[in-house]
């Protein structure tokens, strides 16, 4: 972090002026919950790479932030497994809370440009949803994020959680669902009130083949794509008509790098397509009707 701040912060860095959001490393607490300890103070990791004990608190966090300077900073959560029990949930969401309110201290509102989120946590119980997003409420943050879902539970469960919870929070401020996923996802979370969202699936999934289309999923490693020579997206982009189905197929199976490249960015473009095609249709006042369409053909997997 501290060399990006000597580069004149992320954006500079990587030369690019578009809007950037970066992580508090909440999400990590989950996901590397065998390398790390938790405690008031903050959370302990032991580095995968050579052992060594880093301690992250929400005061370091919003550092860490402030010296990327990115244009939203996350505050630092707590995202409890599925299966927790209330209890537990309950006690994680209050200390989520506490750091929230120590990420807020350390970077009181109009310090600078940068804009602090809160993150909702509570598991899957509506109650503690709701008193999580209430607690956040009164630090006056600004923007809301939902966080904690797509770890592990159905996916009707989390569709409850998550029309439950975007609801709730200030509808004058953003709305951001975390990791959160397939373009049905996302066109549900949009019905929901979600403003923002994001996934690594546009790229992860790409790389490994799947590409996302109008008329459903393809998996490009099948071999019924040999010899198919249509473009890859016929109401794609002009770059989606410009490769056929046929070569990218050939370039996934010969495990080229092009492969990787061609499909993340068809997804990426595709992603992109979709949520101005959601914002058109909420514009026209008919969102409700296009959404089931397209629910409907997003579904399918050729």
């Amino acid at each position: 972090a501290d060399l990006v701040a000597e580069a004149g912060g992320i954006h500079r860095f990587m030369n690019y002026d578009g809007p950037m959001l970066t992580d508090s490393g909440g999400f990590q607490v989950f996901s590397l919950s065998g390398l790390r300890k938790i405690k008031e103070e903050g959370v302990t990791f032991r580095s995968h790479l050579d052992g060594s004990k880093h301690l992250f608190t929400p005061e370091k966090v919003v550092s860490i932030q402030r010296n990327l300077n990115s244009d939203i900073m996350m505050v630092l959560d707590e995202c409890v497994p599925a299966g927790a029990d209330h209890t537990y949930t309950a006690r994680s969401l209050t200390m989520t809370t506490r750091w929230a309110k120590r990420c807020r201290d350390a970077y009181p509102k109009g310090t600078a440009g940068n804009l602090l989120f809160g993150i909702v946590q509570g598991g899957m119980f509506k109650d503690l949803r709701s008193e999580s997003a209430r607690q956040l409420i009164d630090l006056d943050f600004e923007g809301y994020a939902i966080g904690g879902l797509s770890v592990g539970e159905s996916k009707d469960v989390m569709m409850e959680m998550l029309y439950h919870t975007a609801p709730i929070l200030p509808s004058e401020k953003p709305r951001y669902l975390m990791g959160v996923g397939t373009p049905l996802d996302i066109i549900k979370g949009i019905d929901a009130g979600v403003d923002m969202f994001d996934c690594v699936m546009p790229t992860r999934n790409g790389r490994n083949g799947q590409l996302f289309t109008w008329e459903g999923t393809i998996n490009i490693r099948n071999k019924k794509w040999e010899d198919d020579f249509s473009p890859i997206d016929p109401e794609g982009t002009t770059f989606d008509r410009r490769y056929s189905k046929a070569y990218l197929h050939h370039l996934v199976t010969c495990g080229e790098m092009m492969a990787a490249q061609i499909a993340s960015l068809h997804n990426i473009a595709f992603y992109l397509r979709l949520v101005r095609a959601a914002r058109e249709h909420i514009l026209a006042g008919d969102f409700k009707e296009w959404k089931e369409a397209a629910v409907a053909k997003l579904g399918r997997r050729l």
